[in-house]
């Protein structure tokens, strides 16, 4: 894929725009949606389901061709101004090349999601496009007022700007650069793929769950050997959740096992950034520019555009 140098921002959205319904990945029931539907509503946007929302094959929602062709009518429909994926599960990275994601560089819109979702989101910073790693409607009923309200307020054009506890892991500093990332082990699998970002001053986030520590700690030597750690701006990291261990410990815990795989290089690094797979999973704009402070306070990270 060529590189690109700069990143466009898809236009706010105003209430009564249509917000599109897709599912990429794992398949997903209509009772399991209607209480994200009326919340969606409740905010003053349209709701359009795409044609196979609730398909069913095997654990995936329809086929890779029948998940891949109701995303590509979602971005080519004018009427459609913000694609959410629904839920994550399993699934993106097995139709993300049959989609022509290039009718976006005309027409931007917001697409949406996190998890499986990071395969998305990295495939559109080499198109030049912005996205929104947030929260997903099946999550919305257990989500914190706050994560839900970072959503919205993030595809309405809200300046966003959030400011967070000190962690004893972190490591101070100050840097700039364009936000990128998500889930580690989604990330990982990216690697040696025309999806995989280049991270060569970047800001790169992380984020995962329901991993084994060894695992955690393969993954992470595994973008160090490939160079990809080296040269980043900076490390904001977010929930690592559910995390688990075998009868002999490994003797870390996830985050000084991310915190070990920096040790080598200056960057500043925030821990405990409140997105990823809980309750409180704040909204990024992957693609921003945004500015990352760590200091012995706390950390912030302003977006400077949105």
């Amino acid at each position: 894929m060529k590189r690109v140098t700069s990143i466009i921002s898809p236009l706010s959205l105003i209430k009564g725009d249509v917000i599109g319904l897709v599912a990429p990945a794992r398949k997903i029931s209509e009772q399991e949606l209607a209480k994200a539907i009326d919340i969606i509503k409740s905010r003053g946007y349209r709701v359009l389901k795409s044609p196979h929302l609730f398909a069913s094959e095997n654990q995936f929602a329809g086929s890779d061709a029948v998940r891949a062709s109701d995303m590509q009518q979602m971005i080519e429909n004018p009427e459609v101004k913000a694609i959410f994926a629904v839920r994550g599960g399993y699934g993106s990275v097995r139709m993300v090349d049959k989609i022509d994601f290039r009718p976006l560089i005309r027409h931007p819109k917001w697409l949406a999601g996190y998890s499986d979702f990071t395969v998305i989101h990295n495939h559109l910073i080499h198109l030049g496009l912005q996205s929104l790693h947030a929260t997903m409607p099946l999550n919305f009923a257990g989500n914190t007022p706050e994560a839900l309200d970072s959503l919205f307020d993030t595809l309405e054009g809200k300046k966003t700007h959030y400011a967070w506890e000190r962690k004893l892991l972190n490591r101070q500093g100050s840097a700039n650069g364009i936000l990128m990332g998500g889930n580690l082990s989604v990330l990982y699998s990216l690697l040696g793929s025309p999806s995989f970002p280049d991270t060569n001053g970047k800001i790169l986030f992380l984020e995962d769950l329901d991993e084994y520590l060894y695992h955690i700690d393969r993954m992470m030597i595994a973008l160090k050997r490939a160079g990809i750690l080296e040269n980043l701006a900076g490390l904001v990291v977010g929930g690592l959740t559910d995390m688990h261990d075998n009868a002999i410990p490994f003797g870390k815990t996830a985050e000084e096992i991310l915190r070990e795989s920096v040790e080598d290089y200056g960057f500043p690094v925030a821990f405990d950034f409140p997105a990823g797979h809980q309750p409180d999973n704040r909204a990024l704009i992957m693609g921003a520019e945004v500015q990352l402070e760590v200091t012995e306070t706390g950390s912030v990270l302003d977006f400077k555009k949105c």
